[in-house]
């Protein structure tokens, strides 16, 4: 594509930006009140045209306006927006709302956050569990029920109430977590496993009996299936007029919402990504719409991306406001995550 002038990149960010605020195709008398530019609608009909021709907008059958293209968008994305920094006030309402102790609790949070916010559907992936485990706990729950508490490296805390043969006491419970944390924190559980079975000759046979069991019911624990992800208000999108005025472009949507995959392995791939990603109408063959678009960033656990969260919404979405809403919540679930780990 031929580099624009800056006559004609600022009628087509114009352009843009009244379509996102009206949702009307925008004319020449538009343009020539909003641009800032002193030129004759005869001019701004001209630029229109060589505009069109590049494939940055175009022209709906039963209006004289103009509507942008995807690749309309993306070029506005890419090189004329002005991103708009959240105020104070609005990121300490995120802060304050990021504050679960619970991951899973939190990336609720998030997701709710994030339509809330955009007023359109908010989405985050969960982490895939961790088979390693950070600290455990024993709690007596009576003469043979013992409850397992167990801690990933993530900050995922899992329950599971193991049957024993005897009745342990508060000491011996203390003595094999204390055993389990301090020579096996970080390993994973299978490898734990084979080492219970051959290396603890030292300690009592009940006891190992006691660890041998919390290690399986831990390992069943973290290799549950778990939702890969969270989506939330996707009823909003039922208001956006380019969506919900066409029955089969709704019926993909929610097909996209259902199914997961590909939204799975779009998010996914933009996990290796640094910073927040943007996918306009239909780029990518997971999410082939021209009339979506999807905003993501990853989110880390002391500096290791574990997944990504984002808005899905229609191309005609306020990018400048929504780009730092995502960015802003990534930072601050990664920083409330971290904590909850340290």
């Amino acid at each position: 594509m031929r580099e624009l002038d800056s006559r004609a990149k600022t009628l087509l960010k114009t352009l843009v930006e009244r379509y996102i605020s009206d949702g009307q195709p925008v004319g020449s008398r538009t343009l020539s009140r909003h641009s800032g530019l002193d030129l004759s609608p005869a001019t701004i009909r001209n630029v229109m045209a060589d505009l069109e021709e590049l494939g940055l907008i175009s022209s709906p059958h039963t209006s004289a306006g103009r509507v942008p293209t995807p690749r309309g968008y993306r070029l506005f994305v890419d090189t004329l927006l002005t991103v708009q920094p959240l105020e104070l006030g609005q990121t300490e309402r995120i802060h304050d709302r990021l504050q679960a102790e619970e991951p899973q609790r939190l990336l609720s949070a998030a997701a709710g956050l994030l339509s809330s916010l955009s007023q359109f559907a908010g989405v985050v992936t969960t982490p895939r569990r961790s088979s390693l485990f950070r600290q455990v706990e024993f709690m007596r729950l009576s003469e043979r029920r013992v409850l397992l508490i167990l801690v990933t490296p993530d900050g995922d805390v899992q329950n599971r109430i193991l049957a024993v043969e005897r009745d342990y006491s508060g000491p011996e419970l203390t003595e094999a977590a204390n055993y389990l944390n301090h020579h096996f924190a970080g390993l994973d559980l299978e490898s734990i496993r084979r080492r219970l079975q051959t290396e603890l000759t030292s300690l009592r046979d009940d006891i190992t009996r006691l660890m041998t069991r919390a290690v399986e019911a831990g390992g069943r624990a973290l290799t549950e299936e778990t939702e890969p992800m969270v989506i939330s208000g996707e009823r909003n999108l039922l208001g956006v007029a380019e969506l919900s005025d066409n029955m089969e472009r709704m019926r993909r949507l929610f097909d996209l919402f259902e199914k997961k995959t590909g939204l799975l392995t779009l998010m996914d791939a933009s996990s290796r990504a640094d910073g927040v990603q943007i996918f306009i109408g239909g780029e990518s063959s997971l999410v082939p719409m021209d009339q979506v678009s999807v905003v993501v960033a990853p989110y880390e656990v002391e500096g290791r991306i574990v997944g990504t969260l984002g808005v899905i919404g229609p191309t005609r979405m306020a990018y400048e406001r929504v780009i730092p809403i995502v960015d802003i919540t990534a930072r601050l679930v990664s920083s409330a995550l971290s904590h909850n780990v340290a």
